[in-house]
């Protein structure tokens, strides 16, 4: 896919993307992924405050409380790149979250604690009426999620090793693999340039 690119102001970028999500009514799935450095569930909350200011109601899931169990995602140790890419329950999280939201209108809000790795014991909630469902995360995409739209917060493999802390500098060949197998800066909906967070660049697929 061939993009175009626009500046961005990193204060007024949550608006325009809560402007571009809410212009579709009715429940919404939106997947906000992005390497830890560019901080994903951090900037899926930025997007909950514009979004109810459009009338439309918010729920967030954490994509690390749909992580598999630790004894298989740590089956080759805590810093294997390989099993990185597998450490999301992809099935749990359309099973749990993605399907019944966009069926009945309920989603399980976590499965299991990401540092304890225990249940969380979460009840169903059900969703209220157009509700936006921001799924936030790492590695989210090209895995035949049902999501309505897709955000992806893009570095270059020179800007993620940049700014990756060196205590998981070990995912870094993982995210090259999952840029070349996954594509995310081609096929996500919506592609946001994070290599200087301060003049950000966007771009919207047609």
């Amino acid at each position: 896919m061939s993009r175009s690119w626009q500046p961005a102001h990193p204060g007024t970028l949550p608006e325009l993307l809560a402007e571009h999500i809410a212009r579709e009514p009715g429940l919404r799935r939106v997947a906000v992924d992005g390497p830890s450095t560019a901080a994903p569930e951090q900037f899926a909350t930025t997007l909950i405050a514009p979004l109810k200011t459009r009338g439309r109601p918010v729920a967030h899931v954490l994509a690390s409380t749909f992580w598999r169990d630790a004894a298989l995602r740590l089956e080759y140790g805590h810093r294997d790149p390989d099993s990185y890419l597998g450490w999301l329950d992809a099935d749990a999280l359309r099973r749990e979250v993605l399907l019944p939201l966009g069926s009945d209108g309920t989603y399980l809000p976590s499965l299991r604690d990401p540092v304890t790795n225990r249940a969380t014991h979460a009840t169903r909630q059900t969703a209220a009426p157009g509700t936006v469902l921001l799924v936030s995360g790492s590695l989210l995409l090209g895995l035949g999620l049902p999501f309505d739209l897709t955000i992806h917060l893009a570095l270059s493999p020179a800007a993620r090793a940049r700014h990756t802390a060196e205590d998981e500098a070990w995912t870094l060949p993982a995210l090259d693999r999952y840029d070349e197998d996954a594509a995310p800066h081609r096929y996500a909906d919506v592609v946001v340039r994070l290599d200087d967070p301060r003049h950000p660049a966007i771009s919207l697929a047609p």
